[in-house]
């Protein structure tokens, strides 16, 4: 386990251009859950990862990891903070975005979740799980990527392209994380796609999510639509 705070648990939070969320998304997350957060920064322009030094400098549960010059992307960030942990001897990883549309509060059912599975996911599409304030269109855009996932690489999934899920490390540490090539989007597909095939125990927990209230979105037309093209490229490396 890392250091002598006594902690299991490590919530990943990637940041890039986060600086308006991340002081309060820090701290709502370690009121929440008995817990360690890694900031994995991609050398934010607005000043994010500077930000995030201060934050850890008076708290001694944040850590920060700065990726200067590294391959950018949501995927290569949470490779490199999964790896962190697993260096470190964490129990479980938490993955979730910076910009509140997941709920730190929500952390607790996750992180309890994983008490009897070896990934608890947040899923939008489950009994419970709601998209307050999404238009009809976005929904229906929604579920038809993530349907369209599940019938082409065969999961049992409601929610396979949500980012918020908790993992027992160890279970983590099976699935080849060396080996991983999706970026972005398409990065939670896989990682939900070498669980399932692994035979890892996984469950989905109903979350609300909601759209961010400030800063900038990172999803566009043009990365949604690369994930879905990436989904035959995972189940051809999968040997279909």
């Amino acid at each position: 386990m890392d250091a002598a705070r006594g902690q299991d648990t490590l919530v990943i939070v990637p940041t890039y251009c986060e600086k308006e969320n991340l002081s309060a998304l820090a701290g709502e997350v370690l009121a929440a859950l008995a817990c360690e957060l890694l900031v994995v920064d991609d050398d934010s322009p607005d000043g994010t990862g500077l930000l995030a030094d201060g934050l850890a400098a008076r708290e001694p549960r944040l850590h920060v990891l700065h990726r200067v010059g590294a391959p950018r992307g949501l995927g290569r960030a949470y490779l490199d903070g999964f790896r962190w942990a697993l260096e470190r001897g964490y129990g479980f990883v938490a993955q979730m975005d910076a910009d509140f549309s997941h709920d730190p509060a929500a952390l607790v059912e996750l992180r309890r979740a994983c008490q009897e599975a070896d990934l608890a996911i947040g899923s939008r599409y489950v009994p419970g799980g709601s998209t307050p304030g999404w238009s009809l269109g976005r929904r229906l855009i929604s579920r038809g990527g993530s349907l369209y996932a599940r019938l082409v690489l065969g999961l049992p999934l409601r929610d396979v392209t949500g980012g918020f899920k908790c993992w027992r490390a160890e279970a983590l540490a099976r699935l080849g994380l060396d080996s991983v090539e999706a970026r972005g989007f398409a990065f939670q597909i896989e990682m939900n796609h070498r669980a399932v095939r692994a035979g890892l125990r996984v469950r989905e927990v109903p979350i609300r999510f909601v759209d961010r209230q400030r800063g900038v979105s990172k999803m566009s037309t043009r990365i949604f639509l690369e994930g879905l093209a990436a989904v035959w490229r995972i189940r051809g490396k999968a040997g279909g």
